[in-house]
């Protein structure tokens, strides 16, 4: 076939295509699953011989004989035709005509893997257009020319790209998470991007899989470390790049902002070209991409469908969406941890440079760094083939710093504290003076989002700018264009440029060398005013809201005569904030079945009050009666002496957070405030507003609407709305919920000051490693009933458990004589060993029986014991050291009866065969709850 460019034919902007979707990796599709009562799908497979190549196709049509648009849909490198199968039977139900094929070298197509050779992959694909044109369902623009769109994501975008370039009958594509041209993807800026490229000839099949001149290219540069102008050429001619000034059909560009493959300045010099030649143009970046994160499935087969229904199927009535669009995160979902994801856009596409506003820099204007010999230790930003939601991208994306700089081996360059909110989208710019020892110097440029104090850095999207510096000896200044991003920096945060010798993800000279740079000027960020964020929908409580309080008011107003008096309140208990007495609740409709059962405990002033247990456990509902919302079937609860019960006056001094908190979302967050405590009927000057407030520590947010509020955000908002009129008694149901570690820490500081001036917390969380930093109490549930309750420091390690080490792992036998022994209450495995509770003083069997001198020689007896077998003894605790104390000092007070069984039980276990490693307390919160509720969790 002739594969001179073509001319192009008159466009009339026509497309149609399948509800697809792209994923992260190796650019696989997904597509929605059809309900039962859509068309049957016929598919044929068949091998077509192309030059000697045998390519594996299916063909998918559905419904009534007529012509069609056909679409050709392509999968991602690494893959094959059957990655795409379900997006062709969506298409094919939604009335088209399907082609998938395995690329050369690819499923059971044969030939060698060119990375898209014109004369080879692109060749094919021409070869398919011809076949299609044959078919009597296709629809036909004139003889030999069907109605065709390309659509496929990372290798099967480029060859979208490249067909519309190559083949002039193509008429609409809509490529994603692609490049245009591949040579800058994997040689930025000069530089070897050797990990990405060595994942790709591996998920290839390895280099022999390649065509010769592809392997001998990489063997090349994988060699040197440096790309040469051959290989180079070599890319570029394979390049969608190559043929740009022929690629003029309407093209959706959906990149990803989580790619440090491809990442988004590949689809911003794709638009700039294909829009020069004349043809529509959209962009969306999405919030995934190579990197992982969300690849936004359901939302991208949507638009990818109405783009191909209006320029394949001329449905001049589709919303094709606007001219660009870009996905922010803003937190987590609670629920399911998914990320809440927020659309911005702007009618026109904005670049990647609009807007721009200068950010000055302070530090020293020139700093001297190494690059180490070996280019070792390299520092870390992205790491390629940690895909999916989970992500090093996705982390970041939610405001977690995962990347690593090592000292001596970067300069850094800091902005003053922002005192506004700045939204960045684009790529900032700023231009430095370099020098090196060596000729040339390999730098890394990245910019953190530093928060304040300095103690939360992170970098967006995991992304760096390499650089290779010729000349370096002499001195240059050089212009750096950082990674196009879209990030949110919060007023107080500050801005850190970063230029580092090395980073794990590319390749940095081996020999040692000293760079200097010298900053040039301000650090330039574009803001990209034009584009918006969608104001999300307003919650149902919203409109339902205002007509339940109604109700509510009618049924207290007319219920409120008929109540019978209430329980006295007890003047004992008027300065105890809770005591719990004998509190249950059946399950509906059960007469037996307890969610909790028999519950007794106290709270004091100044406490911060743990509430534990697995799921089940009889938390919440234990909530819902201390706060009034249900009523328990025996037991009561009384709140600084009063009986608690529906609309109880004393329940104004109980404020609570349960199950998240609703806000009107063009509101700012002082204004949801007051609007809360107007509704509650209460004087404004009780609301202790500013006090409530400082404590949060939301600062300048208060004045911005609450939409633009991050789930950090939220949450703490939502915490000053229960602290407002400063409650004697805080209870907190899962207030960390979709926080990510530093919004967690903020959190634990929260309510550690609001304790601090005398009054209680009440925090139930499934986090035990925060619950055990951030409370002083714990309160330990399990099936409904209490099970222990406590200080932390008493619960998590008093002697009462000990963590037994094994040098190898026991039978369930011998767990079992283990928890026979007269000492032991409980036996649990745990990591690398048993946790063993110790039974109480009062129920030794074995204590009055024991010769008086017995326990003055167990220590020796332990220690020889603990010779001959090899065992390592954990340091002695607090109360051992007290026990030994005691035994020389008749007056102090007799050791505890954990650290004086300690040792009889060491000598036990040895006789018992078991294999001991070590003896020692445990302390850890997890192990002493696992320990108590018997691993019910």
């Amino acid at each position: 076939m002739d594969l001179r460019l073509p001319l192009r034919r008159p466009r009339r902007w026509l497309a149609a295509t399948a509800a697809v979707a792209v994923l992260a990796g190796a650019g696989t599709w997904t597509a929605a699953v059809a309900s039962d009562n859509t068309p049957k799908v016929h598919r044929a497979d068949r091998v077509m011989a192309v030059d000697g190549v045998r390519l594996d196709t299916s063909y998918f049509t559905s419904g009534t004989t007529g012509r069609r648009p056909a679409v050709l849909l392509a999968h991602g490198f690494g893959g094959s035709k059957a990655d795409v199968r379900k997006e062709a039977q969506d298409l094919a139900r939604d009335g088209y005509a399907v082609l998938t094929w395995s690329a050369r070298g690819f499923g059971k197509s044969t030939g060698k893997i060119g990375l898209n050779d014109p004369s080879g992959e692109v060749k094919d694909v021409s070869k398919l257009i011809d076949w299609l044109a044959k078919q009597p369902d296709v629809q036909l623009d004139k003889p030999g020319d069907p109605r065709v769109g390309v659509a496929g994501a990372s290798y099967g975008g480029a060859i979208s790209l490249l067909a519309a370039g190559y083949d002039g009958r193509v008429d609409a594509i809509a490529p994603a998470i692609t490049y245009w041209n591949l040579a800058d993807a994997l040689f930025p800026n000069g530089v070897f991007k050797k990990l990405w490229t060595g994942i790709f000839i591996n998920s290839g099949g390895g280099c022999a899989k390649f065509e010769p001149q592809l392997c001998a290219m990489y063997d090349r540069v994988a060699e040197s470390g440096k790309p040469d102008a051959a290989a180079r050429a070599l890319l570029e001619a394979r390049s969608p790049s190559a043929v740009a000034a022929h690629i003029n059909v309407p093209t959706l560009l959906l990149q990803g902002q989580t790619d440090s493959l491809f990442p988004l300045g590949q689809a911003d010099a794709a638009a700039k070209a294909i829009r020069a030649n004349g043809a529509p143009v959209d962009v969306d970046w999405i919030a995934g991409g190579h990197d992982g994160g969300d690849m936004e499935t359901s939302r991208v087969q949507a638009r990818v469908t109405s783009w191909f229904d209006r320029y394949l199927k001329d449905d001049e009535n589709t919303d094709t969406g606007p001219a660009f669009r870009v996905t922010r995160t803003g937190g987590v979902d609670s629920t399911d941890g998914a990320a809440l994801l927020r659309g911005a856009s702007g009618s026109v596409y904005p670049g990647l440079e609009s807007d721009p506003r200068s950010i000055a820099l302070t530090g020293r204007r020139e700093q001297s760094f190494v690059n180490p010999a070996g280019a070792s230790p390299p520092a870390i930003s992205a790491l390629p083939g940690l895909g999916g939601s989970g992500g090093l991208s996705q982390l970041s994306a939610l405001g977690v710093g995962v990347s690593l700089d090592f000292p001596g081996q970067y300069a850094a360059f800091n902005s003053a504290p922002l005192t506004r909110d700045l939204r960045i989208t684009g790529s900032p710019t700023v231009t430095v003076h370099v020098k090196s020892t060596d000729t040339t110097a390999v730098l890394f440029a990245k910019v953190y989002d530093v928060g304040p104090g300095g103690t939360q850095q992170v970098l967006p999207s995991q992304l760096v700018t390499p650089l290779r510096v010729d000349g370096a000896q002499a001195g240059k200044d050089v212009a750096i264009t950082l990674p196009a991003i879209d990030h949110d920096v919060q007023s107080g945060h500050h801005l850190r440029l970063v230029l580092a010798s090395t980073d794990l993800g590319y390749a940095s000279p081996a020999a040692p060398a000293t760079y200097t740079v010298t900053l040039k000027g301000d650090l330039k960020v574009p803001t990209a005013a034009g584009v918006t964020t969608a104001a999300a929908a307003l919650p149902s409580w919203v409109w339902w809201l205002p007509m339940a309080g109604a109700a509510l008011a009618l049924v207290l107003l007319l219920t409120g005569r008929r109540r019978t008096a209430s329980t006295p309140p007890d003047p004992g208990l008027a300065e105890v904030p809770l005591q719990i007495t004998d509190l249950s609740k059946r399950y509906a409709k059960s007469a037996d079945r307890y969610a909790v059962r028999d519950l007794s405990f106290r709270v004091e002033k100044g406490q911060v009050l743990g509430l534990l247990g697995p799921n089940g456990a009889g938390k919440t509902t234990t909530l819902r009666m201390l706060m009034g919302l249900i009523t328990p079937d025996a037991g009561e609860t009384r709140v600084f002496g009063h009986a608690i019960r529906p609309g109880a006056p004393v329940l104004s001094r109980v404020g609570a957070f349960v199950e998240g908190a609703g806000f009107l979302p063009h509101l700012s967050g002082r204004e949801n405030l007051e609007l809360y405590w107007q509704a509650t009927g209460r004087p404004p000057q009780d609301a202790h507003l500013e006090e409530a407030l400082e404590i949060a520590g939301l600062g300048d947010a208060l004045a911005r609407a609450v939409r633009t509020y991050s789930q950090g955000m939220r949450q703490r908002l939502a915490i000053a709305q229960a602290m407002l009129g400063l409650p004697d008694l805080l209870i907190l149901d899962e207030p960390t919920n979709g926080l990510d570690p530093p919004q967690i820490r903020e959190m634990r500081e929260v309510m550690i000051r609001y304790a601090a001036a005398g009054r209680t917390v009440i925090v139930s969380s499934h986090l035990l490693a925060e619950v055990e930093q951030s409370c002083t109490h714990l309160v330990v549930m399990d099936r409904g009933r209490l099970v222990q309750a406590g200080p932390v420091a008493e619960i998590t390690g008093s002697g009462d458990t000990l963590l037994v080490g094994l040098a190898t792992d026991v039978t369930d036998p011998l767990v079992e004589k283990i928890a026979a022994l007269p000492d032991v209450e409980s036996v649990t495995r745990a990591e690398g060993g048993l946790l063993l509770r110790l039974a109480p003083a009062d129920e030794l069997v074995t204590a009055n029986s024991l010769a008086d001198g017995a326990n003055t020689h167990t220590g020796a007896v332990a220690a020889a014991t603990t010779e001959a077998s090899g065992i390592a003894l954990a340091e002695p605790s607090d109360a051992a050291l007290d026990a030994e104390a005691s035994a020389e000092d008749p007056a102090s007070p007799p050791p505890t009866h954990g650290s004086a069984t300690a040792a009889r039980l060491l000598v036990e276990l040895v006789r018992l065969e078991v294999p001991v490693s070590s003896v020692g307390p445990h302390r850890r919160l997890e192990d002493a709850f696992l320990t108590l509720i018997g691993g019910s969790a």
